[in-house]
Order: C-alpha cells, then sequence, then structure tokens
C-alpha cells in the first residue's frame, strides 16, 4: 500500500495561516520534523492585494504560549500592550455614548490583557524564523489534496503530487478545512446574516492602550489599538453589521463612508480619518463534530469560528496548539493523547462558543428596548466587583 516515494515525517501542518506558523514553529522547536503547506504564499504587506488588515490581541495565555516557543520576543516590539477593555453602548436615541464602562487588567493582574498586532505583520514575522529551523519546511503554494488515515500514520497526498506520511497531522486549514471534510467530520454552523468591515484609521485623541467596543446595532464596532501612523495615534477597526449594510457601506465614496464611520463611533476617539482600504469578512459561528480522526487532530478554525468578540477567534486556536502540544509528548498522534485532546478542547470550545453567540446576538438588537435592556445588563454586572473580575478571568481563558 506504501509506495517507495513515500515521504516520511513527524509533523504534517495543513495551513499556512497565522494558526499553521505557529503550529509549525511549536512542534519544529520540540525537535520534530515539521512540514507546513498552504496553496496561496503569506501576504506579508500591508498594502498589497489580498493583505489581511485584521488585527490579533494575543491574550496573556497566547503571550505564554508564544514565549515558550520562541516566537515573543520576534513578535513584542511590534506589539501594542491592551490594559483596559471598554464597553460602550450608544443604542439610545442619538448615537451617542450613553454608559461606558472599563475592564482595567490591573484589577486581576500585574499584566495588560494581552497585545494587538497587524495580522499580514504576523504573517511576515512568524514565517521568516521558519526558514532558519532546520527540521522545519514551509512550502506555500502546495496544498491538502487527498488524506488516508489509519491508526499508523496518516498518508497526505499533495496538490503538487507528492504523497507523505506524518505520525500527526494538524488540521489547521480553515472553516472549510479539506482536512476535516476528507475525515469526513461534519460542523454546526450558526449564522447571523453579518459581515464585518476591517481597516485602520487614524484619530485625534490617543487611544491610551484601551481597546473600545462601542455597541448599537448590527453588531459591534471595536477599536483596537496600534502604533501610531504618520505621527497620529492608530486603531484597527472591526465594524459587523447585517450584509447589505456592509455592501453598502463599502460602496461608498470615502468621504461619505467617513461621515458613516464617524457618526457609528459615537465619538469615542474624536475624528476618524481611514488610513487603510476596507477588507470585508463573513461572520458565522462554527464547531466541528469532534476534533480528531486517526492521527489527525483540528485546531483553530478548522475545528471552531466564532466572531470577532472579546479578542477569542486566534486565542482559542492557540489554546488548543498548548492542549495538544501538552498531550502529544513524545509520540504525536497516539490515539490516547488524540483522545485526551478532543475531551479537553471540544467542550471547551463550544461552550465559549456558545457565550460569543450570546453576546453577538445581544450585539445585533436594533429595537430600542432591547437596546435598553442591554445596557442595564452591562451596567448591573460590571457592578457587581467579584463578577466583574470573573468576566475578565473567563475572557483571558484563565480558570
Amino acid at each position: 500500500m506504501i509506495a517507495g516515494d513515500l515521504e516520511r515525517i513527524d509533523i504534517l501542518v495543513s495551513g499556512g495561516g497565522i494558526a499553521g506558523l505557529i503550529t509549525a514553529a511549536a512542534f519544529g522547536a520540540q525537535g520534530f520534523s515539521t512540514l507546513c503547506v498552504d496553496p496561496a504564499p503569506p501576504v506579508t504587506e500591508e498594502g498589497s492585494e489580498g493583505a489581511d488588515l485584521r488585527t490579533t490581541a494575543f491574550l496573556a495565555p497566547s503571550v505564554a504560549l508564544l514565549r515558550r516557543i520562541g516566537l515573543w520576543d520576534r513578535l513584542l516590539p511590534h506589539a501594542t500592550p491592551l490594559q483596559v477593555m471598554r464597553i460602550v453602548d450608544a443604542g439610545g436615541a442619538q448615537p451617542v455614548a450613553r454608559l461606558t464602562r472599563d475592564f482595567n487588567a490591573s484589577e486581576i493582574g500585574d499584566q495588560p490583557f494581552g497585545w494587538n498586532l497587524p495580522n499580514w505583520l504576523l504573517r511576515r514575522e512568524i514565517s521568516a524564523p521558519l526558514a532558519e529551523m532546520a527540521n522545519v519546511r514551509f512550502q506555500p503554494g502546495t496544498g491538502t489534496a487527498g488524506v488516508l488515515a489509519r491508526d499508523e500514520g496518516a498518508i497526505v497526498t499533495l496538490t503538487d503530487g507528492r504523497r507523505v506520511r506524518s505520525r500527526l497531522l494538524v488540521g489547521a486549514d480553515g472553516r472549510d478545512s479539506p482536512v476535516r471534510q476528507a475525515l469526513g467530520i461534519g460542523v454546526r454552523t450558526f449564522r447571523y446574516g453579518q459581515k464585518a468591515l476591517a481597516f485602520a484609521v487614524t484619530h485625534e485623541q490617543p487611544h491610551k492602550n484601551i481597546s473600545t467596543e462601542v455597541h448599537r446595532s448590527g453588531g459591534p464596532f471595536t477599536l483596537v489599538p496600534l502604533p501610531d501612523r504618520d505621527g497620529k495615534p492608530c486603531s484597527a477597526i472591526v465594524w459587523m453589521e447585517n450584509g447589505r449594510q456592509v455592501a453598502r457601506l463599502a460602496a461608498l465614496p470615502p468621504d461619505a463612508f467617513e461621515v458613516e464611520l464617524n457618526a457609528r463611533s459615537a465619538g469615542v476617539l474624536g475624528h476618524l480619518t481611514l488610513a487603510t482600504r476596507l477588507t470585508q469578512w463573513p461572520i458565522i459561528s462554527q464547531i466541528a463534530d469532534r476534533f480528531t480522526g486517526p492521527r489527525t487532530a483540528l485546531i483553530a478554525e478548522a475545528a471552531h469560528v466564532v466572531p470577532p468578540i472579546g479578542a477569542q477567534g486566534l486565542n482559542m486556536s492557540l489554546a488548543d496548539l498548548s492542549a495538544l502540544l501538552d498531550l502529544s509528548g513524545d509520540e504525536p498522534g497516539d490515539p490516547a493523547g488524540l483522545a485526551a485532546y478532543d475531551r479537553a478542547r471540544r467542550p471547551e470550545a463550544y461552550a465559549r462558543l456558545l457565550g460569543i453567540d450570546a453576546l453577538n446576538r445581544a450585539s445585533q438588537a436594533s429595537i430600542r428596548p432591547l437596546r435598553d435592556l442591554r445596557a442595564a445588563a452591562l451596567g448591573g454586572l460590571y457592578g457587581i466587583a467579584p463578577v466583574r473580575r470573573l468576566m475578565m478571568r473567563a475572557g483571558l481563558g484563565m480558570r
């Protein structure tokens, strides 16, 4: 069954997004021979076509993992600390802030909640050191064409015709994961009729390392701190709205778009000026029916997808990776280790998905009484200090 031209390696990572690149670096740092493939090369310049203009806030547990695998010192010089998570309700008759509540990291520790970096920059800074690791190969332009997963190994056919047998196949290949589909693993999907606009702005007032979510209707409008740009304070924005509204906004001339942008921001950082082009992203929640198959583990969006609320998405992905590393030991792909990984991660991911789903649906409220109820709930929960601290710890993934 096994042809003579079959290449043997320890770890095959299908997917060269941020989670896949970090996975390759992590297993490589543990001494395993690792191959990471992706059909498309990473776009590593902000102005290039296809650049991912979203940002990622690495929360404290993710920073600990990045330190463990030797990547954090490379990323830290580009990162902006997130000291305060600010929630603003602007759901009154006019789009102005009527309730503001700050969740300050100093209440639960001496470190910021996390550190924010642009996704295009992350791809650049993580893919570069892979080239320096003797036991790691990153081969963009090559994808996964077929998978034959058996207890003795996962045989993967690549799009360039090569066949590779790996002790562990990691599916980090997105919400439409070819690996997951090849294994016949189904998904449960929650749809919201939403899309997100992602872009960067400069603004009049400094952000003071505060990440701000403005709630009115349609979904959160989130401003995340970035380093200054051309001498001006700068933030990344993720603006979630229903699909028709996003299409209308994206079609506006720049001047008209800025008018709508500033109305939606409720003036929280003064006047906002568009600094990059707009990119659009569909919003869903999704979870795989299981996170493993023979010699195979699903992580990141191959396993779960959540709306961009509370900086949960990639941090859940790195929690997957951390658990997979811990449970793999010296025998990656071992059935007992994979079973333990599924038991550890799927219930946690599903519970977090349901919580984010509820928050997103609340943020979509367009009827005034529901918006008033949302504001009252925020004010009430925030006012109870133990509950406030519990919410912050839960958001970080801390026990």
